[in-house]
């Protein structure tokens, strides 16, 4: 839980900070659906590239928005994996064949590993790197090529198979994981650069016409920005609970399965206290403000938009035309 950037602002003076937020919460939904457009990973290799060149424009820290990968490598890691197994082509678009073993050495090699990152992993600072370099030496292991020279066969070969890498696979694979890079990338820099409560005025404001069906717009959108306001305040809360449970001799990476749900109840529970109170802290700070559900509001700042705005939109119904286009011509 540590370094969660997702809902934290990053005060800055970029064009990116002075967009008005309705046109950006409109811009990131727009650009979000562009990406499930693009038909293959050369187009998404483009939009990569599109979008490094924007966020080198913003001068935001790389650091932060890369906090906010953190959280689903491995799921992306996973993504890749699944589709590099499972997505098959023809013997025309082999990459590569990995003639792959498992026997008793390789057995015992493996689970010498496993019980190595076992019984060191606490005492590795970088957890997530130190699990994938253990992972590439499973690997390895199985892979017959690096280890010829030992010769394997005294080793009680189990099994021999293959693991064939597709040219469809691979395309695959980095067009899901650029896909998901993008669209997190896309609301990292909504949310980073944009204050709370313009993030609620901007909803607010795009969701106004659902007035029309006596929908309280202004109650849902003081929602979202709220939720998106107490994100990075509950997990440095949730990480004060655990530095406190630390000090008392509580380890969360270790344990049996027992011990692990014990730690995460005595985590589970302060956090339930401290939302409740910090919702009623809330509660009677806006009652004290004179916030009443449903009544109309006034605003302080009244939101306009300006030339960058509609340049802004207009690059953007540029990049749709060439998506497009590029689907039509290239079917």
């Amino acid at each position: 839980m540590n370094n969660i950037s997702f809902g934290q602002y990053v005060p800055g003076s970029s064009w990116i900070y002075k967009l008005d937020p309705r046109m950006k919460i409109f811009l990131t939904i727009a650009l979000i659906v562009l990406i499930f457009l693009i038909p293959n990973i050369y187009g998404m290799l483009i939009a990569l590239g599109v979008y490094l060149l924007i966020f080198l424009t913003t001068r935001i820290s790389l650091i932060k928005v890369i906090r906010g990968i953190r959280g689903v490598i491995f799921l992306l890691l996973f993504t890749v994996i699944l589709q590099l197994i499972y997505t098959k082509g023809d013997n025309t678009t082999i990459i590569y064949t990995f003639n792959m073993s498992i026997g008793l050495w390789q057995t015992l090699i493996i689970v010498g590993l496993i019980f190595l990152y076992l019984f060191t992993k606490k005492y590795i600072p970088l957890k997530f790197l130190y699990l994938l370099i253990i992972l590439f030496g499973i690997f390895l292991v199985l892979w017959n090529s690096p280890f010829n020279k030992f010769n394997w066969d005294f080793n009680l070969i189990w099994n021999d198979f293959d693991f064939i890498v597709y040219e469809e696979g691979a395309n695959k694979a980095g067009y899901i994981f650029i896909r998901i890079i993008l669209m997190i990338g896309l609301t990292s820099l909504l949310t980073l650069s944009t204050m709370p409560t313009d993030i609620n005025n901007g909803l607010e404001s795009i969701l106004s016409p659902l007035k029309l069906l006596h929908i309280p717009v202004s109650v849902f959108a003081m929602l979202i920005s709220l939720t998106l306001r107490f994100i990075p305040t509950l997990m440095q809360e949730s990480r004060k609970i655990m530095n406190a449970q630390a000090s008392r001799g509580v380890d969360f990476n270790e344990g049996s399965i027992k011990d692990k749900v014990n730690q995460i109840i005595s985590l589970l529970i302060p956090m339930f206290v401290i939302s409740f109170k910090r919702a009623e802290d809330l509660s009677n700070a806006m009652e004290a403000r004179g916030y009443i559900i449903g009544a109309k509001r006034t605003k302080l700042d009244e939101l306009k938009l300006r030339w960058r705005d509609y340049l802004s939109l207009i690059i953007v119904i540029a990049l749709f035309g060439l998506v497009i286009w590029s689907m039509i011509y290239y079917g």
